[in-house]
C-alpha cells in the first residue's frame, strides 16, 4: 500500500473501524460492514432512501474525516464492505 493508505488504515484500525486488505483490494484496503462493531462506523442500510447517501447515519464522520485527511474516499462495493480508492 502507499503511504497515504498506511497511515490511513492506522489510524482508522486505532479508532476501531473493521478495516483489512481484500483479495481485490489492489494497493487500497476496505472496511468492514459485517464485523460485530461495524454498524458504529458503517450502516450500508442506514442511508437507503436518502439522495444524501454519505450523509446520515450510514457512515461514521470520523471515518471520512480520517480519509479526507489523507485525501481518500470510500465506496461501497456491496452491503457488507467499502474498499477505499484516492480522491
Amino acid at each position: 500500500m502507499k503511504r497515504a493508505y498506511i497511515k490511513a488504515f492506522n489510524a482508522l484500525k486505532n479508532l476501531g473501524v473493521p478495516v483489512f486488505e481484500h483479495g481485490d483490494d489492489k494497493g487500497n484496503f476496505s472496511i468492514s460492514g459485517e464485523e460485530e462493531n461495524s454498524s458504529m462506523w458503517v450502516n450500508y442500510y442506514a442511508g437507503c432512501g436518502s439522495f444524501d447517501f454519505w450523509g446520515g447515519d450510514n457512515v461514521n464522520p470520523k471515518l471520512t474525516d480520517v480519509l479526507d485527511k489523507h485525501k481518500l474516499y470510500a465506496e461501497w462495493v456491496n452491503p457488507g464492505m467499502l474498499s477505499v480508492y484516492q480522491k
